[in-house]
């Protein structure tokens, strides 16, 4: 493992914001861990006003299980009457460490994600799920994200949440997740976000070694884009210079296939923009792409 944490850092840990060293809690920091807390825990480039006032509900359990750190946060809009209810946006973090021992939700970037959903009247989810690097396990991870929806959905009222109006926000490794969406199964899915996503898993060697043929192609997105009529609105965001072998590969034959079969998408790319672009580069073309997202959200949304 030591070998590949060194070559991860460089190449912001190989799924950049969503993967890298487990950073478990029984050992110290390493500069290695220093380097990619340091990545992790940057806000996002785009703030609204309000961020600050955001309510959170903090480590609510979303499901029954051994491990500690499988638990969400809720960001809530300021001055939200009681009562009310929002669309939900949920955050899905990508590959990070082995057996669960990490808590991406706590990580800066996605506090500042839930702060800017919330202000922009949206109640956000984030949360820590079992995806791993190297081994993926994209299986135990979709169980969580089932398990999520299930829980936000029953327990809606409580979160502030309208139940039929759920969006998914995908990052990196996290995007084989959102083929939870395009199944037909969910129509309370109303649109997804694919930042920096591998949309098809059937071409990377880490996940033909850690995941069964029927999950690769279960969770390859790029495979659901056959039945047109399942497929929620989707904004792609690409990163021109993204350092991730074969990650662009995967999204520009998404793109291509879903424009051959007429599907609603909307594509932004960054010519310049490296993975991870969204908490790292305060240029206008990053600001402008964050915008558009949250402008995506809320019009799906319908607010």
């Amino acid at each position: 493992m030591k070998k590949i944490k060194i070559l991860l850092v460089p190449v912001l840990l190989f799924f950049a914001h969503t993967a890298g060293p487990s950073l478990a809690q029984n050992r110290p920091m390493t500069d290695e861990d220093r380097a990619f807390m340091e990545i992790v825990n940057k806000p996002v480039v785009y703030r609204v006003p309000g961020m600050d006032a955001v309510k959170v509900l903090k480590d609510r359990d979303y499901k029954k299980t051994n491990n500690p750190n499988l638990k969400m946060d809720v960001y809530l809009p300021p001055n939200l009457p009681s009562g009310a209810k929002r669309p939900a946006v949920v955050f899905i973090h990508g590959g990070a460490g082995e057996g669960g021992d990490y808590r991406p939700k706590d990580w800066g970037i996605y506090q500042s994600y839930g702060k800017l959903i919330a202000a922009s009247g949206l109640v956000a989810v984030t949360f820590t799920q079992s995806l791993g690097f190297p081994k993926t396990a994209v299986a135990e991870a979709a169980n969580d994200l089932n398990d999520l929806l299930n829980h936000i959905r029953a327990n809606a009222e409580a979160y502030n949440i309208d139940k039929e109006k759920i969006a998914l926000v995908a990052f990196s490794a996290g995007g084989p997740l959102l083929s939870f969406g395009m199944m037909g199964k969910t129509p309370y899915i109303r649109c997804l976000v694919s930042v920096y996503n591998f949309l098809d898993i059937q071409q990377t060697e880490h996940h033909r070694q850690s995941e069964t043929k029927e999950t690769i192609q279960a969770y390859s997105p790029i495979n659901h884009l056959a039945n047109a009529a399942n497929i929620p609105p989707i904004f792609i965001i690409r990163a021109g210079r993204d350092q991730i072998p074969n990650l662009n590969d995967t999204i520009d034959r998404f793109v291509r296939e879903a424009i051959a079969r007429n599907i609603t998408i909307d594509f932004a790319n960054h010519p310049e923009g490296a993975h991870g672009f969204d908490n790292k580069e305060e240029n206008p073309r990053a600001v402008e792409i964050i915008r558009r997202m949250v402008e995506f959200l809320k019009t799906h949304l319908g607010v």
